[in-house]
């Protein structure tokens, strides 16, 4: 049976008709399904992106006070668990060089070892919510990773762009029995990415006082897992902030548990 010119046009119509509607029924279910993720859907998926299994990476830290002056510091830091087991080893300047800090149980059991009197001291646990090296990140803002998930009661907002990128956006309260840090959180996750993009923080005796804010941006895709290469805190009560930026960043690494101790902070 001869097939006209005019039928083989038809059909070819009909097949591509039929090939864009599969394809815009599958956008649709992705926009649907992100439409449908709860709050404790994206804080988990968040969560997960932001602790990798293991990382390993140098880190530089410049510190800004109120009246513009500047410190800087350069880190190496190791990641195990999902961020549950944190070291930090700072390299520079030369007055901490070799000082290290041991963040274990989501920043709960924290140690610091200082080079120059070969001694450890064990940080109390209250000590979590202090400035790191007189930053404006606590020690709990560096090595809590689960803390979104454990510490918090989440609610999905309205969508919002940030960065002139599609957000969700979610409220964080803390849970009566939570010892965290502040009382509540505003947090602003990319859609694409999965990744916070900006994150506000409320003191922690008072749910309507703005305490900080977290901007995270350049973000990049390293070992397959998206990456902001930069982040900056802002006190909105001291007036300072402080950047920490990724000079270089690993996740295809195997951390021995060792290195998470004691005996390998002297290391």
């Amino acid at each position: 049976m001869k097939i006209t010119k005019h039928k083989q046009m038809k059909r070819l119509f009909i097949n591509t008709k039929i090939g864009l509607c599969i394809v815009l029924l599958f956008i649709k279910g992705v926009q649907l399904y992100a439409q449908e993720m709860t709050a404790e859907e994206i804080i988990q998926t968040m969560t997960e992106t932001m602790n990798p299994e293991q990382s390993k990476g140098i880190m530089k830290m410049t510190i800004v006070t109120s009246t513009g002056q500047e410190r800087t510091f350069e880190y190496e830091t190791f990641s195990k668990d999902k961020g549950d087991k944190s070291l930090m080893k700072y390299l520079s300047p030369s007055r901490v060089k070799g000082q290290t800090i041991l963040m274990l149980n989501d920043a709960n059991d924290i140690w610091t070892f200082f080079p120059r009197t070969k001694r450890i001291r064990k940080l109390a646990t209250h000590a979590k919510k202090q400035k790191l090296e007189g930053s404006d990140f606590s020690y709990e803002d560096m090595g809590a990773s689960n803390e979104f998930i454990e510490e918090y009661n989440s609610v999905r907002l309205k969508d919002e762009k940030k960065q002139g990128r599609s957000c969700y956006k979610l409220e964080l309260t803390r849970k009566p029995e939570s010892s965290a840090g502040y009382s509540r959180l505003i947090v602003w996750v990319d859609k694409e990415y999965l990744v916070p993009l900006l994150i506000d923080y409320y003191h922690d005796d008072d749910p309507e006082l703005w305490e900080k804010q977290l901007i995270l941006s350049e973000i990049q895709l390293i070992d397959a897992i998206y990456t902001p290469m930069k982040v900056v805190m802002y006190n909105k009560l001291d007036a300072t902030h402080t950047s920490m930026e990724i000079i270089e960043v690993s996740y295809n690494v195997d951390l021995s548990d060792d290195l998470f101790t004691e005996m390998g902070m002297q290391k």
